[in-house]
């Protein structure tokens, strides 16, 4: 049986999907995109990303973010 935190963790990234999200990544690199998919070890599948930094922000497409890199994920209101 999953543990409470991984229960309510899976629970709000299914909110998530196909909704517009902000991640925040080691480094302090940004990206924000549509999540299409999501797996145990936080891996994300984003649709029309793009990479956002202090100089604007540049159009990436679809692209895997590596669950370790994650550091913050947030819907875009």
């Amino acid at each position: 049986m999953a543990s409470p935190e991984k229960v309510s963790t899976f629970k709000v990234m299914n909110e998530y999907l196909n909704a517009s999200v902000y991640v925040k990544l080691r480094g302090g690199e940004s990206v924000k995109g549509v999540l299409k998919s999501f797996d145990q070890h936080l891996n994300l599948v984003l649709d029309d990303a793009e990479e956002i930094s202090g100089k604007g922000s540049r159009s990436l497409g679809t692209i895997l973010v590596r669950g370790d890199s994650v550091v913050a994920i947030s819907p875009v209101k």
